[in-house]
């Protein structure tokens, strides 16, 4: 499916906010309301837009600790119990599943060292997790999205 330059418009928006109303997503591409609202449609029903999530905000004065953790498993991603006991963690910001030795990359955005802690040994202790490498996240120096 190809989509052109007024779906990556929509796309681009949505990723940036995706409670933005339709009137205003509409007047800022130059499209109708309906318009915006079918072709929205059309990239749902196409797995474009995959979904809609709940990013989780901070009090203004707590910066958010970043981790990034690799995760290796016993039987090589056979089971999807720890993709999907991961995807109920609040905290998860993305997970990966990789080739080579590393089965899992997980990054981990949360108000606390404490809680990644904790998310640490939740995680290590789901069955079939063999064993963990977590790096703390010092300074972001590219962000594209």
């Amino acid at each position: 499916m190809k989509i052109d330059g007024l779906d990556q418009k929509i796309i681009d928006a949505l990723c940036a906010d995706a409670r933005i109303p339709l009137a205003v997503l509409a007047d800022r591409i130059g499209l109708s309301r309906q318009a915006v609202r079918n072709r929205i449609d059309r990239l749902e029903a196409l797995n474009i837009i995959a979904g809609y999530t709940v990013r989780l905000a901070l009090p203004d004065e707590v910066v958010p600790v970043r981790a990034v953790m690799l995760v290796y498993r016993k039987d090589r991603m056979r089971g999807a119990d720890v993709l999907a006991a991961l995807e109920r963690i609040a905290e998860v910001r993305d997970c990966a599943v990789l080739s080579g030795e590393v089965d899992l990359l997980v990054q981990i955005e949360a108000a606390t060292h404490e809680r990644i802690s904790d998310i640490w040994a939740t995680i290590s202790a789901m069955d079939g997790v063999q064993n963990m490498t977590t790096s703390f996240v010092l300074d972001s120096v590219v962000h594209k999205r």
